[in-house]
């Protein structure tokens, strides 16, 4: 038997401490998400709070974890009788891998049977075994969004509802949810943050003496687990016990007005979407009153819950990290509270502080200098030479603040891929419309009801059949085929010499290329940006799916020197063809943006015949009243369509790249009515 860290020697972390203890003591909170950087004990924290949970009891033989005192009517396994046996086991800690498919996550019936033999075969899914229990998703972020999607809507209604085609089974699914992601890795969507109850940030101590207790007490634990868990049996257990209590007092507390209206002021003035966070804050509260042994919700609840459930609901824009200014808080705490019972909001009347394992202390939120936005930059003054500097002295550096970002017209990869699921270009799919059938290769997966009945139906005669109703066999089975969207990897390629400072078009170019983002991550893309300047290219963002992270670095983007475009698009091509042996099936889209002039380096025929059969557009940056037309004839060589860096937002460019998808033009034209 494995056994796990103990939760109470875990150093520090005492807001994700606080947040687990409250939904283990109130499921109703909803779930823990904890975003942090890698190698800061996520996974083993969340691990030792499983091992806190009292046993539950379960109907003997049920699959599904049925309470005995209170069987799901709805249970596949059912109906359970009153005097069916039960045993005692461990609350379930069961985790969902990253590549798990939705047969696996929900339960899968068996098509084949059920067409075939008419039998409702149901084999449940990882939900089922989470029931009473906790469900642990490391790397959330990376789940398929439909996966996401499934998970957290069984975990807002405690059922799991399991469709195929003209087969439905229901069962519950009532589980602490917990998920981890490390942001650098892509976001969640806006909508299913706000999904889970409570997030945590958590960072690595800085302290050098908190940091070697830690690697103190994992080099004890690795060198004998039994031992160090002795060691801390009677703290494991006073938590256990403690849980329990809180566990049995959470109905009897009691949220009052007043409280209430604390809770609904507060989230009005952070200006959070919807009544979910009400609901939340209200629920914690209530939860950390019971964890703290009283009966009735105080202000210092309020706060504690508020700090827990808001940050990540007051994302306005996808770029904005997700951050609570305490401060703020504590004064609409203090304007809509009232002095009865003597509440405080910094929580000092707590009657016997040394009591709390967690603590009510720990970081706030990520409310950092610049988290409202992109940090300031003077625009300078504008430089006769493309390098910005003196003729004498070394190439000038800057760095220009972007203009806001707008919403720019569609485009995407032609033909129809493989890759993984977005809102891009045309793929085949497990979830889109369907356009057809076909024999499957294995277990059928997605049964084309029609196409079956269609191919059946000359052959029942010859099998004997001549009453109503069809006889299926297994070579009748079709599948179908379903057409839907993929994501891309976007790899900008731009160009930051110091021609983009001059007449001060870095500043558009920058708003364009974050507009870019903005479009890449609504559309589930892998993004990557390289940057050309001097006498070299940089990789300043490998391929990733945190856009936050590009919106980071090009915000910061120096510019100056010269234009080295042929590095650029070489640094491209051994980009991409490291990504295609990484993930063949997601489809690269290039994105070059520069006013096509090459001042440093040559070779730019070469670089360009390495990315031959690679999709892009290039956005020309070119300005001014006479134009070289140098970046059409690079989207000539690329064989990309071109859009001007001012008609970017309102162009069309989704016009083009459709005529070029559907073969209906030929080399694109050097003149700027096809380049828009």
């Amino acid at each position: 038997m494995i056994t796990a860290y103990p939760f109470s020697a875990v150093v520090g972390l005492d807001d994700l401490k606080l947040a687990l203890i409250l939904n283990a003591v109130s499921p109703r909170v909803g779930g823990v998400l904890v975003r942090g950087e890698k190698g800061t004990a996520k996974s083993t924290i969340v691990r030792a709070l499983a091992a806190q949970l009292p046993p539950v009891e379960v109907v003997a033989g049920c699959r599904f974890a049925c309470d005995p005192s209170a069987p799901d009517p709805s249970c596949p396994d059912g109906p359970h009788g009153v005097d069916e046996g039960w045993r005692a086991r461990p609350a379930a800690l069961v985790e969902l891998p990253v590549g798990a498919s939705e047969d696996r996550l929900v339960g899968a019936l068996d098509i084949e049977r059920a067409l075939t033999e008419g039998v409702k075969a149901f084999e449940p899914g990882l939900l089922a075994a989470a029931h009473r229990g906790v469900l642990y998703v490391d790397e959330v972020n990376l789940l398929h969004d439909h996966l996401v999607d499934l998970l957290l809507d069984a975990a807002a209604l405690g059922t799991c509802f399991v469709e195929r085609e003209s087969v439905s089974v229901r069962h519950a699914a009532r589980f602490l949810l917990v998920g981890t992601m490390n942001p650098e890795e892509g976001e969640l969507r806006p909508q299913l943050l706000d999904r889970f109850g409570l997030t945590v940030e958590v960072r690595a101590s800085r302290d050098p003496a908190e940091r070697a207790e830690v690697v103190r007490r994992r080099l004890a634990f690795d060198a004998d687990p039994g031992a160090f868990a002795a060691r801390w049996e009677a703290e494991e257990a006073a938590l256990a016990r403690r849980i329990l209590q809180a566990r049995e007092r959470v109905a009897e507390v009691v949220l009052p007005d007043a409280r209430l209206r604390q809770i609904a002021a507060v989230c009005a003035a952070f200006e959070v979407d919807g009544l979910r966070a009400d609901l939340v804050t209200a629920n914690a509260a209530i939860a950390h009153a019971a964890w703290r042994g009283r009966t009735e919700v105080t202000t210092e609840d309020v706060r504690e819950a508020a700090r827990l459930s808001l940050p990540h609901r007051r994302r306005r824009d996808p770029f904005d990290a997700p951050g609570l200014d305490e401060s703020h808080l504590d004064d609409l705490l203090s304007q809509h509270g009232d002095s009865q019972h003597g509440d405080s909001h910094n929580g000092d009347h707590d009657p016997d502080p040394d009591d709390d394992p967690d603590g009510p202390g720990g970081p706030g939120g990520p409310d950092g200098p610049g988290a409202d936005g992109p940090g300031g930059g003077s625009l300078g003054s504008d430089s006769p030479r493309e390098d910005g500097g003196s003729p004498d002295g070394p190439p000038a550096e800057r760095v220009i603040a972007a203009a806001e970002p707008y919403r720019v017209r569609a485009f995407q990869v032609p033909g129809l891929g493989d890759g993984a699921s977005g809102r891009r270009s045309r793929a085949r799919t497990p979830n889109g419309r369907t356009t057809g059938s076909r024999v499957p290769a294995g277990r059928l997966q997605r049964p084309h009801l029609a196409a079956t009945l269609r191919a059946a139906a000359p052959y029942q005669r010859e099998r004997g059949r001549t009453g109503p109703g069809l006889l299926v066999r297994d070579t009748d089975l079709r599948e179908a085929i379903r057409e839907g969207r993929e994501g891309n990897l976007v790899l900008f390629v731009v160009d930051a010499s110091g021609s983009m400072a001059a007449r001060r078009r870095m500043r558009e170019v920058k708003a364009a290329v974050l507009s870019l983002l903005l479009d890449a991550y609504q559309r589930r893309d892998k993004v990557g940006l390289i940057t050309f300047r001097g006498s070299g290219a940089d990789l300043v963002l490998p391929p990733t799916s945190s856009v936050e992270a590009g919106a980071a670095r090009l915000r910061e983007l120096p510019t100056g020197g010269r234009t080295p475009l042929a590095a650029g698009l070489r640094r491209a091509a051994e980009v991409l063809r490291v990504e295609r042996l990484r993930d063949p099936a997601r489809r690269p889209l290039l994105v070059v943006v520069t006013d096509g002039r090459a001042t440093s380096g040559s070779d730019v025929a070469g670089a360009v015949a390495r990315l031959a059969g690679t999709a892009g557009v290039v956005v020309d940056c070119e300005s001014g009243p006479v134009r070289l037309g140098l970046a059409l004839d690079l989207a000539a060589r690329l064989g990309a369509p071109a859009v001007r860096l001012d008609a970017l937002a309102a162009g069309g460019l989704g016009a083009l790249v459709r005529e070029q998808r559907d073969g209906r033009r030929g080399e694109p034209r050097n003149d700027y009515r096809r380049a828009v």
